[in-house]
């Protein structure tokens, strides 16, 4: 249904622009082969590993600590009273929430790190996409990536350009 959607609102606005304008020139991109493209990108995913490498490593030695926390409380609960154990168990319990809650934060930390490396990336490859439409003389530039919503593109694609533009490859 959202497909249908979307293949509809691209055709009518397609055809409005083409009914209002006959002038109007129309180009396409695959906005998500461009920034894959882009060095920033790579960069960008580098910095990303660190920080998930980071994240993992702060993971693993919080629960390696509380599952040799756990073997020990195993091994001595025979020996302990009851409210000992019920003590312990609870602290047990208090460490898995802890290591849930950095885990549920670490996730949210690294979404938003994602974000903010990638809005100037995307903003970069906007300025550029502008940049050559309006040299070309092009007025609409529709995204032809994949389950965007365009199902025909033989229009001109304005990747290279957009490539050179920015420097690329």
């Amino acid at each position: 249904m959202k497909l249908f959607k979307n293949l509809l609102l691209t055709s009518v606005l397609i055809l409005g622009a083409m009914t209002v304008n006959a002038q109007s020139k129309v180009a396409h991109i695959n906005t998500d082969e461009l920034v894959a493209a882009m060095p920033e990108t790579k960069q960008m995913q580098e910095e990303l590993k660190k920080v998930v490498q980071a994240y993992d490593a702060d993971f693993k030695e919080q629960s390696t600590a509380l599952q040799t926390k756990m073997q020990k409380y195993d091994k001595e609960a025979p020996t302990q009273t009851d409210a000992e154990n019920q003590k312990r168990l609870q602290e047990v319990q208090d460490a898995q929430r802890k290591l849930q809650m950095y885990q549920q934060t670490a996730r949210e930390e690294l979404q938003k790190k994602e974000f903010d490396l990638y809005k100037p990336i995307a903003e970069r490859a906007q300025k550029a996409i502008d940049a050559v439409a309006a040299a070309k003389g092009f007025d609409y530039v529709i995204d032809s990536t994949p389950g965007k919503g365009l199902v025909v593109f033989k229009g001109t694609d304005l990747m290279a350009d957009v490539k050179s533009n920015l420097g690329i490859k």
